[in-house]
């Protein structure tokens, strides 16, 4: 590995181990000493390792490549969730290792699946730290989106940098802001749910998950902690912190007009959030429970995927394609993303003008949204919507082989892709984790990881092992 692949990993190991402390001292103060010593041993593992490989990096000057960029994002959604699967296999939970790697992958992917069928059963700190994977995970994705941007489109790069590739400098100044933005953001979370009367402790964990997109909850139920209208509404409104760029307030309050294009992909996302709340409050508001409708379609489109238990049930389609579309580029959420829909959609328009009269010029005739987008990232847009129409075949296939009954393998097969927990908006509340075979958990790990990295960036490793040029 280069010295970019060692330090980066090395980092992160060093960011585990402070939260595994962060643990030990919560453990401690709390006087939860029958788990204390896993976060001892997590502590100790994952500080030894980054230790280790910083010391390594310093030997190394080797230049890195893309294909090694994506091969150290890939190490660390494997090698990060055996780390923090330590607590949940040497807890008093008897969890096997597979499940214990499951839930950890589920945090540090922030999808939300849990093996674990009663959540006030675990002790306080086990469910603290299933909340720290999800913040881990949340930051780490955001990094690797960093890392990976050559792969991205040129108008990617415009929203949020100058240059069209990175240096480390501009790598290590773009960093610094996603860890300030990201915990700013997660402490006006908390601040909200203070606001509202939220335990402290709930708050907390909550504050984690959702500027994550996960899925984790420090309750069995949400319902308990949201009843009133305005909480709901609130909590809407924190989750779509995390549909939005992770760069919108840092563009808001360094506003420059000469580089308006960095708020154009989110004012996008604020004209098809519109349509959705506007849409939702006039046809499908018969009940009189706006507030629960507008937590699931927040929920849906932020990738978090929790809800009420009154959610209704006859838009679960809906609910399944906001789930599919997603958020921008530079958000904690998955998704096929807005702007790669609207942008097919204005292509695929303009084509089918041409066709209909070819003796006139309809290259930008319909004009949905501001950017020129190049024919090469028409072709990757497409593309990665093929990806995932194959992904969805291939794991809802492997899901039923393993006996799961179609529709609830095709509804998880796509959740498990987009990264979203499987609440009741969905009719998965109760679907059991913990007694799937060993195969069937493996299948939900590999997609889970591939729904973080895409699939583009498995094909391009592909293009590399298979195709010499």
């Amino acid at each position: 590995m280069t010295k970019f692949s060692l330090i980066y990993i090395s980092l992160f190991s060093f960011l585990i181990s402070l939260l595994s402390f962060f643990n030990i001292i919560y453990s401690n103060y709390f006087d939860i000493f029958f788990n204390i010593e896993t976060y001892i041993y997590t502590f100790v593992i994952s500080f030894i390792l980054g230790s280790a490989l910083f010391l390594i990096s310093q030997k190394n000057v080797k230049k890195i490549t893309i294909f090694e960029k994506i091969l150290t994002v890939l190490s660390g959604y494997i090698l990060f969730p055996l780390i923090i699967s330590i607590p949940y296999y040497l807890s008093i939970q008897n969890l096997s290792f597979i499940s214990s790697y499951l839930e950890a992958v589920s945090g540090f992917t922030s999808t939300g699946f849990t093996v674990f069928e009663n959540i006030k059963q675990l002790d306080e700190s086990l469910i603290l730290w299933r909340s720290t994977s999800q913040w881990i995970g949340g930051i780490y994705f955001l990094f690797s989106i960093l890392l990976l941007i050559d792969i991205f489109d040129k108008n990617l790069k415009k929203s949020f940098t100058e240059y069209l590739s990175f240096n480390y400098k501009e790598i290590l100044t773009q960093s610094i802001k996603i860890v300030i933005i990201y915990s700013l953001l997660t402490l006006m979370i908390f601040i909200l749910f203070k606001i509202i009367d939220l335990r402290t402790f709930d708050a907390f964990n909550l504050s984690l998950s959702i500027i994550s997109s996960g899925g984790f909850l420090p309750v069995n139920k949400i319902d308990y902690l949201f009843e009133s209208d305005f909480s709901k509404i609130l909590l809407s409104f924190t989750m779509i912190l995390s549909f939005f760029s992770l760069f919108l307030t840092y563009n808001l309050i360094f506003y420059n007009k000469k580089k308006i294009n960095f708020l154009s992909e989110d004012f996008n996302l604020l004209i098809y959030l519109l349509i959705l709340i506007s849409f939702s409050f006039v046809f499908l508001n018969t009940e009189n429970n706006f507030p629960t409708i507008l937590v699931a379609i927040s929920s849906s489109i932020s990738n978090i995927g929790i809800s009420f238990s009154d959610t209704p049930n006859n838009l679960i389609f809906l609910f399944f394609i906001m789930v599919v579309i997603g958020g921008s580029f530079f958000s904690t959420s998955s998704g096929i993303r807005v702007i790669k829909i609207l942008t097919l959609l204005k292509f695929s328009l303009n084509n089918l003008l041409s066709h209909a009269k070819p003796n006139q010029i309809y290259s930008n005739k319909v004009i949905l949204i501001n950017e020129n987008t190049d024919e090469s990232d028409i072709n990757k847009y497409f593309f990665s919507i093929v990806i995932f129409i194959i992904s969805l075949s291939m794991l809802t296939l492997l899901l039923t082989l393993s006996e799961i009954e179609f529709e609830k393998s095709f509804k998880l097969s796509i959740l498990t892709i987009m990264n979203t927990v499987n609440s009741s908006m969905f009719e998965l509340s109760n679907f059991d984790f913990y007694n799937l075979s060993f195969f069937t958990k493996i299948y939900l790990i590999i997609f889970m990881i591939i729904g973080r990295v895409e699939l583009l960036t498995i094909m391009i490793l592909f293009k590399k092992f298979l195709f010499k040029n």
